[in-house]
């Protein structure tokens, strides 16, 4: 193995170990896909997930990574849709079978054949990443590559959560890390009110929430100050769903956005009657990549980010367990020795 041939990456050998340094070798394009030169890595919850062993049969060992943004630096046989040197982002979704009754109606998201960046794909936390050309985004020039890469999941998960919401006018919003600091900027372009739910005695967050146009925050054992229209869970933590759903009014919506939660405790009846919803948010459509990062440049939306090194992805993580993130990590390669 020469050299040239490999590149740096941050490798999971097995779910409840940390991330280990290791050179391997670089991957190689196959057809209808890019080697993308890697330039940004966000640092998300479902990374956490994963190290954790709370999402089932990984591939092991994985690369994780899944908002990534870099530019094309090799062309697979068959790629057509993007060329040498052009910019793209790399997210959660990495392949469908796109001939399954959800594929063919829309509903990508919930393809059962379906594979993921960084999990059963290697991802981002590397120098390098193969993608599916399919299934990467052209990344708008007026946002930096460390700026964009939180778009492509807390952007795109909240994007579609969002939605979930329909019209709601009064949104309450859980947890208040990479995905509600951006969402919560669309949703105040929407003409929607945000109220921010954090953790108990988490002052900079609360502050972080009202500087971004939030008209209420507060700890997340509070009360609202008055009653929702909708409520997205962005925290991982089941006790919130009788929280929001006693927080939202008759016809309101939940919308738990996270890929794992713990269990949810049992709750009376009486706080779900009256037509109140619960639902949940699975994965993401290319089609949710394209509607948001079409629109984030025109809002635009800010996201607020603290670069690390690649090789600091484990103390990156540490801190996103420990809630000492506000907004997002992202980590940037070297490049130097690859």
């Amino acid at each position: 193995m020469t050299q040239t041939q490999t590149m740096q990456a941050m490798v999971l050998d097995r779910p409840g170990q940390k991330l280990v340094s290791r050179r391997v070798r670089r991957p190689a394009p196959g057809p209808g896909q890019v080697l993308v030169k890697v330039r940004a890595c966000g640092v998300c919850r479902t990374d956490l997930h994963l190290l954790d062993g709370e999402l089932p049969d990984p591939k092991l060992p994985i690369i994780p990574g899944h908002e990534i943004v870099g530019e094309v630096a090799e062309l697979g046989e068959q790629v057509t849709r993007f060329r040498l040197g052009e910019r793209v982002g790399v997210p959660w979704l990495g392949f469908t079978c796109g001939a399954c009754d959800y594929c063919r109606g829309g509903r990508e998201n919930l393809c059962a054949q379906a594979r993921f960046t960084g999990y059963q794909i290697d991802g981002g936390y590397a120098d390098y990443a193969c993608a599916d050309e399919r299934y990467c985004f052209p990344i708008a020039p007026a946002i930096s590559d460390a700026e964009a890469a939180p778009l492509l999941c807390a952007g795109l998960i909240g994007y579609r959560a969002l939605a979930k919401a329909g019209d709601a006018r009064r949104l309450g919003v859980y947890g208040f890390g990479a995905a509600a600091h951006i969402i919560a900027q669309v949703a105040r372009h929407q003409g929607r009110a945000v109220y921010a739910f954090t953790r108990p005695g988490d002052d900079l967050a609360q502050d972080f929430a009202r500087a971004l146009g939030a008209v209420w925050a507060g700890p997340s054992d509070a009360p609202a100050p008055e009653p929702l229209d909708a409520a997205l869970i962005f925290a991982p933590v089941g006790a919130l769903v009788p929280a929001a759903l006693k927080a939202v009014a008759p016809g309101g919506r939940v919308v738990c956005a996270g890929i794992h939660m713990s269990d949810i405790p049992s709750f009376p009846y009486a706080i779900l009657w009256r037509e109140r919803e619960l639902v949940s948010v699975a994965n993401l459509t290319r089609r949710d990549g394209d509607e948001f990062l079409d629109l984030a440049p025109r809002i635009p939306v800010r996201t607020s980010i603290e670069p690390m090194a690649l090789a600091l992805a484990n103390d990156a993580l540490d801190r996103l367990r420990a809630g000492r993130v506000q907004g997002a990590i992202v980590l940037l390669p070297d490049h130097e020795d690859s």
